[in-house]
């Protein structure tokens, strides 16, 4: 799993999502780390903590907004982590599978985004130094944030995300973390270019 947003509870339930084994953070922001407390399920499951993967600033962030969890004294019940240090300088593997961290920048704040295999997830993005867009080359498929029309101070507008998926060459391209100032689903799909689609909630892709 890549960050647990608020709405992380009802996200696992719709999609009928039966196991978790790992969370890979990108950043601190609420709307990334907020529904952390809702992995309990999957540690009642199987019977350990859940993996998480995350910077120094987001561990920071965690136990700071689910001190109860990093306690001293675990409360019955609370949630159970065991917590990875990862930086954007080296690949690491979850349950076998390298995950290559990518640096992109969310105006003055350090984002993680993730590649796994041909498939990329970034979010968050406004600027992406040469060196980091060396690990965006050669995807099957790209996951890419892409918030409004307007641009904005810390993250990519529409032009902008599409400009990137045009110097970068994915196969295929997704925009997410998109807001209702982007417009209407229907229309705005309809001016993407042929290679690029708006995500939704339940999507699946394969490469």
């Amino acid at each position: 799993m890549i960050d647990t947003g608020p709405d992380f509870r009802q996200q696992m339930l719709r999609n009928e999502v039966d196991n978790v084994h790992a969370v890979l953070y990108t950043h601190e922001h609420k709307d990334h780390v907020a529904g952390m407390d809702d992995i309990r399920p999957f540690n009642f499951k199987h019977k350990k903590p859940l993996e998480i993967y995350a910077s120094e600033s987001v561990q920071a962030a965690l136990k700071r907004e689910f001190h109860y969890v990093f306690s001293d004294y675990k409360y019955p019940g609370v949630p159970q982590v065991r917590m990875h240090d990862i930086s954007h300088e080296a690949p690491f593997e979850v349950e076998g599978i390298e995950v290559i961290p990518v640096r992109v920048m969310h105006y003055k704040m350090p984002v993680l985004g993730f590649r796994i295999g041909n498939l990329a997830y970034v979010t968050d993005a406004k600027t992406i130094d040469d060196k980091e867009l060396d690990k965006l080359k050669g995807l099957d498929v790209l996951v890419l944030n892409a918030l409004r029309i307007q641009p904005h101070i810390s993250h990519f507008n529409l032009e902008e995300a599409i400009e990137m998926v045009n110097l970068l060459q994915p196969k295929r391209a997704y925009f997410t973390h998109v807001s209702h100032l982007l417009g209407l689903h229907e229309h705005i799909s309809g001016t993407l270019p042929e290679n690029i689609q708006l995500a939704y909630d339940g999507l699946t892709v394969s490469c």
